[in-house]
């Protein structure tokens, strides 16, 4: 079998899982999209995704004859068109995933912008000293939009550092917030009003595309940190980037964006709010943990090895 790895940026694959023994392996470090992509994916048998970083539509499998097997690293993939898989007669499965990294990462960035961390290592780097002072979260309100598992980890990790916790999102019930300590804000603009630190932690669908708009913006508290550690597209970016001239967020957080890799001239790559310390960009690096990956692959191995044994795995 022709097997492809897509859009293995650090090279892991290959040190995290056996590979031997299933076929010609070739690993692909880059993302690429267009006709370009079709060319490149003609040959394979099957070819292994990771995450959402190259979508595999309806008009992609229509272009691969040979495709037999899509694995997914994870249990679920919007980004794949499984009726359109299905028709095609191509397996696609997917792996576990681990639940506990967005979270590190989300609180990394909390206290990274609220303690200046990166300009004033960037200052003592460039040889100078002290040149503000940060802010403590103990006392702050950290307002969660979307209270699932990951806004949990965020509940317990705030109350944990201090903070009074509210939440907000579209379904949220009283018991939800009751068995999670926290408020329920009675919308977004009263969550965005009252939250010192507004952390995003909701499923990209129609209904949620572009929910943190101008008006979420304008109500936001003054001083607060905007992190999104959950899809780009859940965040107006032009909105964002006039908030932040404006003051509304005062700093922000990011580590998803609307089109990834990140471009070089996307607008978020603003250099003054960026050198400033107000905006934060990290590239998608809530769930690329040693530990995540090593999960991911093993379980795509086993996951093919299985196929080619004709024995259960688990579909998408």
């Amino acid at each position: 079998m022709k097997i492809a790895i897509l859009d293995d940026y650090a090279l892991a694959s290959q040190r995290l899982a056996d590979w031997s023994g299933l076929g010609d392996v070739t690993v692909f470090q880059d993302t690429i999209t267009g006709p370009n992509l079709a060319r490149r994916l003609h040959p394979f048998d099957v070819i292994c995704v990771m995450r959402e970083r190259t979508p595999v539509g309806a008009d992609l499998i229509a272009q691969l004859p040979n495709l037999r097997l899509i694995v997914t690293s994870g249990p679920r993939n919007a980004s794949i068109d499984l009726p359109a898989a299905r028709a095609a007669g191509i397996t696609v499965c997917g792996t576990q995933s681990r639940k506990t990294t967005t979270a590190e990462l989300t609180t990394l960035l909390m206290l990274a912008l609220n303690r200046r961390l990166i300009p004033e290592a960037a200052n003592l780097a460039a040889g100078g000293w002290q040149s503000g002072l940060g802010r403590d979260v103990a006392g702050l309100t950290l307002g969660l939009i979307g209270l699932g598992n990951i806004g949990a980890q965020m509940a317990v990790i705030g109350k944990a550092l201090g903070m009074d916790i509210i939440a907000w999102s579209p379904n949220l019930t009283d018991a939800r917030c009751t068995e999670l300590g926290a408020a329920r804000a009675e919308s977004l603009a009263d969550l965005m009003a009252r939250a010192d630190v507004a952390s995003v932690h909701m499923v990209l669908s129609d209904r949620s595309r572009g929910l943190l708009d101008a008006a979420a913006f304008a109500a936001a508290r003054q001083g607060q940190v905007f992190i999104n550690t959950s899809r780009g597209p859940l965040v107006d970016t032009d909105a964002l980037l006039a908030g932040l001239r404006a003051g509304k967020p005062a700093m922000a957080g990011l580590d998803v964006f609307n089109i990834e890799p990140l471009p070089l001239d996307d607008p978020l790559r603003d250099q003054d709010l960026i050198t400033s310390g107000r905006l934060l960009l990290t590239p998608h690096l809530g769930y690329t943990t040693d530990a995540t990956f090593r999960l991911f692959y093993n379980q795509t191995v086993e996951a093919i090895r299985a196929y080619q044994a004709g024995t259960p795995i688990r579909e998408l």
